[in-house]
Formats: structure tokens, sequence, C-alpha cells
């Protein structure tokens, strides 16, 4: 479990409330980051068989994680401490998760590549942005949820349970509960039904 600085930075990034910090200048909160991002780097040079060694790094770096849950190298996130992962998490290569903010998913939520998830935002006012000021708002995602390739979820988005979200999709908004959901911006395309249970022929190996 994240501890020490990190956890202290998120802790003081909470008090904002999704208001404006400086997240650029603050040792406090640049310290924490570049510790994560070695934990990452450590994370990302171990083998792949290498399944013992490799889980307890994870837990490591997450803020809190259930007994199975795999990311694939390579991983990166800002702190760890703000992490959540469910039961059968699975995150394929390329997850990127900025938690300035808590990033909670799920139980069965599977990630394929090359996935952001964002809790940082910058404001539009120049002079506020090169101050290195930033904004923080929390992602959740439900149980059961299937992120397709290139997916960002951008800042203080929700998302229910039983989604697919199509590949290249940018989620700006909340989604709900039982929809399949594509596009830039995001949105809801249908309602997963019955007949999706019989979509695909299922093959069996003899």
């Amino acid at each position: 479990m994240a501890e020490g600085k990190r956890f202290a930075a998120v802790q003081l990034i909470a008090q904002a409330g999704g208001r404006l910090y400086d997240a650029n200048y603050d040792s406090r909160i640049t310290e924490a980051v570049v510790e994560c991002k070695d934990l990452c780097y450590d994370y990302n040079q171990l083998r792949p068989s290498a399944y013992a060694e490799r889980a307890a790094a994870l837990r490591n770096i997450v803020g809190s994680m259930e007994e199975h849950a795999t990311v694939v190298s390579p991983f990166w996130c800002d702190y760890g401490a703000n992490i959540h992962l469910g039961e059968n998490f699975y995150a394929n290569h390329g997850l990127v998760i900025l938690d300035g903010a808590p990033v909670t998913f799920g139980h069965d939520v599977y990630i394929a590549p090359n996935c952001v998830f964002s809790t940082a935002g910058h404001p539009f006012d120049t002079e506020q942005r090169n101050e290195g000021l930033e904004y923080a708002l929390p992602i959740t995602v439900g149980d059961n949820v299937w992120f397709g390739m290139g997916v960002l979820v951008c800042p203080g988005v929700t998302i229910g349970s039983d989604v697919v979200i199509g590949a290249g999709s940018v989620v700006t908004k909340d989604i709900p509960s039982g929809v399949v959901a594509v596009g830039n911006p995001c949105r809801v395309l249908r309602k997963i039904t019955e007949a999706d249970a019989r979509r695909y022929e299922r093959w069996v190996a003899e």
C-alpha cells in the first residue's frame, strides 16, 4: 500500500477539493511524484513471469487492490496512493493513471492497451497555467466494465457497471450502467441486451 510522501501528497491535494493547487513547484507534491515514478520504473523492469514480485510491487504502488489484479507493463501513475483496484482487474500494456484525485475501479474491469485515466485538469487562463496550477477531480468506474484500445477518461467522470467503452473514445461526461458508449466525445450508442450473449460463436479446442 502506498505510504509516506505519496500518501501525504494526495491528502494535501484532497484539501484543495477540486480547486487549483500548485502541482509543479510545491516540493511536497513534486517529490512524491518522483518517488512514484521510481517505483513504476522498478515495476516495469520486472520479468513478466515474476508473478509474486510483480504483485508485491504493484501493491506497494497503489492505494489498495484486491487479491487478483494484473497490470501489464509498462504502467505509469503520478502518486499511486489514489488508485484502488477491484477484484479481477486487468490492464494491458500502456496504462497511464494521473491520480491527483482518487481513481476507483470496481470488480472485473478490463482495460485494453494504451488507455489513460486523468483526474488532472489545467486552467484555460494562461497565467494560471504557467504558474503550474492544476485541479484534480475523481474518476469512478463500476463493475464489469471493458475499455477498448486508446480510451481517454477525463477528470470527474463516473462510469456505471456493465459498460463497454469503444476503442478511441474520449470520455468527458458520466456514462450510465448497461450500455455501449463510443466516440469523441463519448456518447451512449445503445443498451447491452440479452442478444449480446449470443453475438459471438464459441470455439472449443479438441
